[in-house]
């Protein structure tokens, strides 16, 4: 974030009371570990796609040479 931006919503934040303030802090916490969580799951999808591809190939593989079988759900 830009040094203009940051004063900016410095100046926004003390222009609201305390209480609120800190509402808007936890709120912001709850948001950035939001964003963290998904940059994580994005970098381990990413990091798994290879495998996730060639399981699907194997799997569409093995319908076509009839090695596979519908799986029931009532066994389950």
């Amino acid at each position: 974030m830009s040094p203009r931006a940051i004063a900016t919503v410095i100046k926004m934040m003390e222009a609201l009371p305390e209480a609120v303030q800190d509402q808007v802090v936890e709120h912001l916490r709850e948001y950035v570990e939001d964003l963290q969580d998904e940059l994580q799951w994005d970098i381990s999808f990413q990091k798994t796609q290879q495998q996730l591809v060639a399981a699907a190939q194997k799997a569409k593989q093995e319908i076509a040479e009839g090695k596979a079988k519908p799986l029931d759900y009532n066994q389950l």
